[in-house]
């Protein structure tokens, strides 16, 4: 039976045939969050479902597939729609893209999500770029029999998203008057969302923003030495003590029109870097 490694070389050696071999960026597009992958002038296009041992993204705002091409000057390859725990996958199958997109030659991994504020200071329609996360997807990517050659068993995360590319992002919003936020992101299992007690809980431990992905892409990038950053489009706003109802439809329009903004800060940060 083949490891994840092993796993992960078959699938990279399928995207090199296929000329998906020189991309600088990996970009990861969360939930209604597509808008950057038409920026791309894309060269290949290639459905989940074709690439060896991917997992397929079953949630209907996530397209599932890998786009390469260029972006601001740079070869780019970007997952337009990711996988979540809720789906019913494994940390390890969630990660698994990233893993791959690593040993395709990557060397700087941008992350978006759709999140819940609950900062009563930030607003739905605003952005908050991730600082930290406090992790609470009941599975860890790492574990499992540790396999040298992605990362040691035992990672830092001191500094879990990448301090140089988060001081940039700063930069560009400024300088775009762009409103940006800086905050701990928490992702739950989900699929539903919270309770009034479970958003007092979140903020009780110090959560900015809530959501349901992107740590175990993050904790294995950094398993894996590849700098990473992360910005929450905030959809909804998680006021225990006000609570509405909200749809996933409500979510969707306001990250379609607040992901305008994010589009701008990683096209500049991706000529930057």
């Amino acid at each position: 039976m083949e490891n994840l490694y092993e796993k992960a070389v078959e699938a990279c050696d399928f995207l090199k045939s296929k000329g998906l071999d020189s991309a600088t960026i990996g970009i990861v597009l969360g939930t209604g969050l597509g808008k950057l992958a038409e920026q791309i002038d894309a060269e290949k296009k290639v459905s989940y479902s074709d690439i060896p041992h991917f997992p397929v993204s079953t949630v209907e705002s996530h397209s599932g597939q890998l786009i390469y091409g260029n972006l601001e000057g740079k070869k780019v390859l970007a997952m337009q729609g990711r996988f979540h725990y809720y789906e019913g996958y494994s940390g390890a199958q969630i990660t698994f893209p990233i893993r791959v997109m690593k040993l395709l030659g990557i060397e700087k991994l941008l992350v978006s999500n759709a999140a819940g504020t609950v900062n009563p200071n930030f607003k739905k329609g605003e952005l908050m770029l991730i600082d930290d996360h406090i992790n609470m997807i009941p599975d860890n990517p790492l574990r499992g029999e540790n396999d040298e050659r992605f990362g040691p068993r035992f990672p830092d995360m001191s500094q879990p998203y990448d301090k140089e590319m988060n001081q940039m992002i700063k930069a560009i919003a400024a300088e775009k008057g762009i409103t940006i936020h800086e905050g701990v992101y928490t992702p739950v299992a989900g699929p539903n969302l919270e309770t009034r007690a479970e958003y007092r809980y979140l903020r009780g431990i110090g959560t900015d923003a809530v959501g349901m992905s992107t740590a175990p892409e993050v904790i294995v990038a950094n398993h894996m030495g590849l700098p990473a950053c992360a910005i929450s489009v905030l959809t909804d706003e998680c006021d225990p003590d006000n609570l509405q109802p909200v749809s996933i439809a409500e979510i969707l329009e306001i990250a379609g029109r607040a992901e305008k903004d994010l589009t701008k800060i990683y096209m500049e940060l991706i000529k930057q870097i």
